[in-house]
């Protein structure tokens, strides 16, 4: 199958699995049957030429003004039709824009997927943008396609009937003899769009790889600058603007680069698409002028001749016109498919075969055998089997750089490549401190809440907890929006990810140095968390740091060794 193919049978499955399909079906339903009643309409239109015409020819006033009134009623209705086209248009993109959208962030965030398609390589690189351009563009380009395609073949399935009834008794006479050519104005319709589709797919070809080059580009660009302005601080402190400037040109002119290329390109393209536009005023007149003035026609016949001409290459030169937007739509359509189809199987990608096996709602933590493989090493603790009981606190010490983290975040369940078994408590029950907490928008009680709800916790437990860890002066901002992860220092980002614990009481807490490096008042200010409202909490800290100030029953060791060493080898401590 092709890859366009595949790609659009994922998009349909996107669509189909969405709980809004059944609306998005009445709306494409009800803009089908708009769209057909515009077609009955405009072959009125078409056949109301010839009367109109005829009066004006023959000068007969009385028919004139009646045509005028059927031209009217029906231009009213056409008209009605159109702005009912429009809402149905927009009601259709809207729906189709959140069916798609649902169904990727239903992919995205389910569990350890947004973590796991860092690693999944180019296709991983801004998916945000993805999700919320792309996805946009191509869902309001296929319901623009979708409508046009089918609008058209519908103006050329009916006009084509009416230009070869009209074009049946046209004699042509070459060296005296007549000679009859059976739907002659439908042939020449065909010739003339035919044409001009051939040139446009020669000259659009390139469109689509240049468009996917484009948005990639654009995408990496916009990440550039938003980096930039979320690091400003580091950056003026440590001078280093003339490098950003220069960092974010260089992204800039490869934007600049393929945009110039699509310009190009979409410049001849419209040398073809305007010429062919242009010519179309006078082609149908020059094609029919034998049968008019051979007296086969009358002169509102002609009419009718060139509006039904005008139609049928209208419908078929649909690709001529359109030849950008099917490129800009493949080339969409390629970006936002192949995130979904990585996402699908990022459950089934890894590097190596060997994934760590995991129970889960299991009564304590244990950690069983378990080598975690990475690119260059495999690290292990010392203590092949490891079971941290209710109520216990058990340091992890691992040199910097032994792969501490890698470790967090396989306890966590987000790195499952390696060997061995984890027995881990449920998920709600644990909570997990990596080195810098996420503070999610929202209101501050939101915050503290994440990610339940605020209406799981009693009132007063969020200006306690807030209190308890000396953040007394945010209690009157509890219920205050803001971006807490920029209006917060890192210290009170700290504080605030310790009043979290508070409000949830887990049951179990595994740190990543997020308990380990801190001054003797906050040391203070947690350890009497721990000996009080905490005190039946299990704690698993991993740090590089060993004191352990008389907070920790047990010590254990991380080790290390080359990829492709067997158990038994010398490790790294």
């Amino acid at each position: 199958m092709p890859r366009a193919a595949r790609q659009f049978r994922a998009y349909s499955d996107a669509v189909r699995s969405s709980p809004g399909r059944y609306k998005l079906l009445l709306l494409a339903l009800g803009l089908a049957f708009i769209v057909g009643a515009t077609t009955i309409g405009q072959l009125r239109l078409n056949a109301w030429n010839e009367p109109f015409f005829d009066a004006l020819r023959n000068r007969d006033l009385a028919s004139f003004g009646h045509q005028l009134v059927v031209f009217v009623v029906v231009a009213g209705v056409l008209i009605s039709l159109n702005i009912a086209q429009t809402w149905f248009d927009q009601g259709t993109k809207i729906a189709l824009r959140d069916c798609l959208t649902r169904d990727l962030l239903a992919q995205w965030f389910l569990p350890r997927r947004a973590v796991l398609l860092e690693g999944a390589g180019p296709v991983g690189s801004n998916p945000d943008q993805r999700v919320q351009e792309d996805a946009r563009r191509l869902t309001e380009l296929t319901v623009a396609l979708a409508v046009g395609i089918f609008q058209s073949t519908l103006l050329l399935l009916s006009f084509v009937g009416v230009l070869w009834l009209l074009s049946r008794g046209f004699m042509f006479e070459v060296g005296g003899r007549s000679f009859h050519i059976p739907g002659f104005m439908v042939w020449a319709a065909l010739i003339y769009a035919a044409s001009g589709s051939w040139l446009s797919w020669r000259l659009g070809r390139p469109l689509t790889g240049l468009n996917a080059t484009r948005y990639a580009s654009e995408a990496e660009f916009r990440f550039g600058l938003m980096q930039a302005s979320e690091s400003r601080d580091g950056i003026a402190l440590s001078g280093g603007e003339e490098g950003e400037r220069k960092r974010l040109e260089r992204e800039f002119e490869g934007v600049i680069g393929v945009t110039r290329r699509l310009a190009n390109v979409t410049t001849r393209l419209t040398g073809v698409t305007a010429g062919y536009g242009w010519f179309a005023a006078v082609a149908p007149i020059v094609v029919a002028a034998p049968g008019y003035f051979g007296g086969q026609l009358t002169f509102g016949e002609l009419m009718m001749v060139v509006g039904a001409f005008n139609q049928v290459q209208q419908a078929l030169r649909w690709y001529v016109d359109n030849i950008g937007n099917i490129a800009d739509w493949l080339a969409t359509l390629q970006r936002v498919m192949d995130l979904r189809q990585a996402l699908l199987a990022l459950d089934q990608a890894a590097p190596s075969q060997n994934r760590i096996a995991v129970l889960e709602n299991e009564p304590t933590l244990v950690i069983e055998d378990i080598v975690i493989d990475m690119a260059d090493r495999a690290i292990f603790l010392e203590e092949s089997k490891v079971a941290l009981q209710p109520g216990e606190r058990v340091l992890i010490i691992g040199r910097p750089g032994a792969g501490k983290s890698t470790l967090f975040r396989a306890l966590a369940g987000l790195w499952p490549w390696g060997t061995g078994l984890l027995r881990r408590p449920a998920k709600t029950t644990t909570i997990f401190l990596p080195q810098r907490s996420y503070v999610p928008p929202g209101s501050l009680r939101e915050v503290l809440a994440y990610p339940s709800e605020p209406s799981a916790f009693e009132e007063k437990e969020f200006a306690r907890a807030l209190r308890r860890t000396n953040l007394d002066h945010l209690v009157s901002s509890l219920d205050r929006v803001a971006r807490w992860d920029k209006d917060l220092t890192v210290d009170e980002q700290q504080h605030l990810a310790f009043a979290r614990l508070l409000v949830h009481r887990p049951q179990w807490v595994v740190s990543d140095e997020a308990l380990c490096h801190l001054n003797e008042d906050d040391r203070k200010m947690l350890f009497s968390l721990f000996d009080s409202e905490l005190s039946k909490t299990s704690v698993l800290s991993i740090s590089s740091n060993e004191a352990q100030y008389g907070f920790y029953s047990r010590t254990l060791h991380l080790c290390a060794r080359p990829r492709g060493e067997p158990n038994g080898s010398t490790a790294w401590n």
